[in-house]
């Protein structure tokens, strides 16, 4: 199954009508794909395409995430809205994304966090820095994570403190 095929599974039928988020990541595997054509010409077309496409659902949406991301298939996006990854960032297979989160470095220039799979982060979360955020972990809602996370671990607060599994008795 295709990535767009995955992303749009993770939507209620007919969301690409309702839901703004999905324009975004639409454009996101619009311009990935242009990116594979080999006749120059209509690379360039669809490179133009692409940035115009992007131009209008950032400004439309809130949502900011270029072709140079590294994003795996079933990305969710709930809430739309100032939600902005830098270039660099990589996230995983079925990440899901809240309003007003921020993936990005902590510097300019600085690295940036690698979101392994199936990550929820919760809406106003900042993940900022050179990080890894290990599978299955959650972020809670306004929380300012600032080093790694591991898997199926909870980070929670500002800074955030990372606590061990829902269920986990230590």
């Amino acid at each position: 199954m295709s990535h767009w095929k995955q992303d749009k599974a993770r939507y209620p039928h007919h969301a690409l009508v309702r839901e703004q988020s999905l324009w975004a990541i639409a454009i996101y595997r619009y311009g990935r794909w242009g990116d594979q054509i080999r006749f120059k010409p209509f690379r360039w077309f669809h490179g133009r395409m692409y940035w115009f496409c992007f131009r209008w659902v950032e400004t439309t949406t809130g949502i900011s995430f270029t072709k140079l991301c590294e994003i795996g298939p079933g990305l969710r996006i709930y809430h739309f809205g100032n939600i902005f990854l830098h270039s660099s960032v990589k996230l995983g297979a079925n990440c899901t994304l809240r309003q007003g989160v921020t993936i990005g470095n902590k510097k300019e220039g600085g690295g940036v966090p690698v979101l392994e799979d199936d990550v929820e982060v919760g809406a106003y979360a900042q993940i900022l820095g050179p990080i890894t955020i290990g599978k299955g972990a959650v972020i809670g809602a306004m929380s300012v994570v600032l080093k790694d996370v591991p898997p199926g671990h909870r980070a929670v607060g500002i800074p955030a403190k990372i606590l061990p599994p829902a269920g986990d008795p230590s």
